[in-house]
């Protein structure tokens, strides 16, 4: 067998059975491609985000290595990502930490609902119906407009601090920053810092309702002027990256499969399971990394202090032992254990924001086109060991075909995209018959009941399922168990 690889292709686009057969040897694998030792396995990745003291999130100790040898100016960045509670280990985190437990609460995020639906109907409501690209006109100002708005920013700013994201991201989600060019992120660290600095003096001096106005409070003097600073710019990363991400993957699924989408559109009361679904199949995260504090035993795994440890979430969302035929797509899957917002104490303390706008953003999308559809071919699923991602995608209006309800469950090929999870029974109904079509414009148009043979290009499989509740879902679903708990407010992962 291959050197275990996160980077690839068939890790990325058949996660159930690639980590399926990977994990014969062993819940935690070293990868000599990423030089760290990989877990595996859905229970050993939630002791993995558990467990402070044996791994750390750290990463300030690194990035002052590398400001040694940057010009001095580097050292602001190095300072403004100190008030990342997402790289520090406790008791730097708890301090960053405790500011933000009264920000993004349930409680609070449902306060929010008016103010996200406006947003939403708002971008919706201007996407034109003759074509427009997903990330860049519905997946990523969407997210942006709705931070801008809860952080009381105007909304002609939001594409100057749009900019200074992407600036910045070149270190953030650099896996070598020593070898990143540092003038990007050096002079988004000087606009953030007038920018924030500005407008956190004014909600001190006139303090209103928004969150930023709540942050300033309840940091008090508990952060200095640049942590401050800091957690702001880190809700704007943490609440933009993910949601867009997480809608421009979704879109892509459902351009790929209509026949699952036209499912979803037809039964709004699954609109909660649905968006836990995509979070397990294409959620914002694939691994996230840690460093061995101390020596110690881990999953049958001798690991060393100072080596690499990935958290594989991909791999977790397609335990076979957790979840049963991870290969499906179940919109109705409840409940639905997987870890796209981490879990334990980096938990993603704005997960209720990104999980209210994502069922608002794809219903409003459903009620705005009565029929979406790809101009041209669809864009497979790529992306890297930290993620998903999908090259642009042209939506027109138009259909071809009857747009006949199917059942929602559907099963990806390796060539067609990643796979999914269902943490309870097989669903499929006795007596399916079982067919696959090829679609001329190199995707699949499926049938319900039918599933496709392995190893042909493009092809997904249709199960009849039960309708789904007569009751719709609340805006904002809470469920007991790791990776969806409505109550952990402690938690801080973008």
């Amino acid at each position: 067998m291959t050197d275990l690889d996160l980077d690839s292709d068939e890790s990325i686009r058949d996660p159930a059975g690639y980590f399926g057969a990977r994990r014969t040897d062993g819940p935690v694998q070293w990868s000599e491609r990423q030089r760290a030792w990989v877990v595996l396995d859905h229970a050993e990745v939630g002791d993995a985000f558990r467990e402070t003291e044996t791994l750390s999130a750290d990463r300030i100790t690194a990035l002052e290595r590398v400001a040694r040898d940057r010009p001095a100016a580097f050292m602001k960045v190095v300072d403004l990502l100190r008030g990342w509670m997402v790289f520090r280990d406790p008791p730097a985190h708890t301090r960053l930490r405790d500011p933000m437990r009264n920000v993004f609460t349930p409680r609070r995020v449902g306060d929010m609902h008016d103010l996200v639906a406006e947003v939403v109907d708002d971008v919706v409501g201007g996407l034109p119906a003759d074509g427009f690209e997903v990330r860049r006109d519905f997946g990523s100002p969407l997210p942006a407009l709705v931070i801008a708005a809860i952080l009381g920013v105007e909304r002609e700013d939001r594409a100057k601090f749009q900019a200074w994201s992407d600036d910045l991201a070149t270190i953030v989600f650099s896996a070598q920053p020593s070898a990143t060019e540092p003038a990007r992120a050096i002079s988004a660290t000087e606009e953030f810092s007038a920018f924030f600095g500005d407008l956190i003096d004014r909600e001190r001096e006139n303090p209103g309702d928004s969150l930023l106005s709540t942050l300033v409070a309840e940091a008090d003097d508990e952060l200095t002027a640049m942590e401050l600073v800091g957690a702001c710019t880190l809700v704007l990363f943490g609440g933009h990256e993910t949601t867009a991400s997480l809608l421009t993957n979704t879109v892509g699924v459902l351009l790929e499969r209509p026949g699952l989408m036209a499912w979803w559109r037809a039964h709004p009361e699954a609109d909660a399971t649905a968006i836990e679904e995509f979070l397990r199949v294409v959620g914002p995260a694939r691994t996230m990394f840690r460093k061995a504090a101390v020596d110690h035993q881990r999953g049958g795994a001798s690991v060393k202090a100072g080596q690499t440890v990935a958290i594989c979430i991909a791999a977790a969302n397609h335990d076979e032992s957790m979840i049963a035929d991870p290969g499906r797509i179940d919109l109705t899957r409840d409940p639905n254990p997987h870890y796209a917002f981490g879990w334990g104490l980096h938990h993603c303390v704005g997960s209720h924001l990104a999980r209210l706008e994502a069922q608002l953003a794809m219903r409003a999308l459903f009620n705005r086109f009565a029929v979406l559809e790809p101009v041209g071919v669809v864009p497979p699923v790529t992306g890297t060991v930290l993620g998903y991602a999908r090259e642009p995608m042209v939506v027109g209006a138009g259909w071809t075909g009857d747009a006949q309800p199917p059942d929602c469950a559907h099963r990806w090929s390796s060539a067609a995209g990643v796979a999914a999870e269902h943490p309870g029974e097989n669903q499929d109904q006795d007596g399916a018959e079982h067919r696959a079509e090829e679609a001329a414009a190199g995707r699949l148009e499926s049938v319900p009941g039918e599933r496709v043979e392995s190893g042909a290009t493009h092809q997904r499989a249709d199960h009849a399922q039960p309708d789904g509740p007569d009751t719709a879902q609340p805006a904002v679903a809470g469920y007991d168990h790791p990776g969806q708990h409505p109550d952990n407010e402690a938690t801080d992962q973008p």
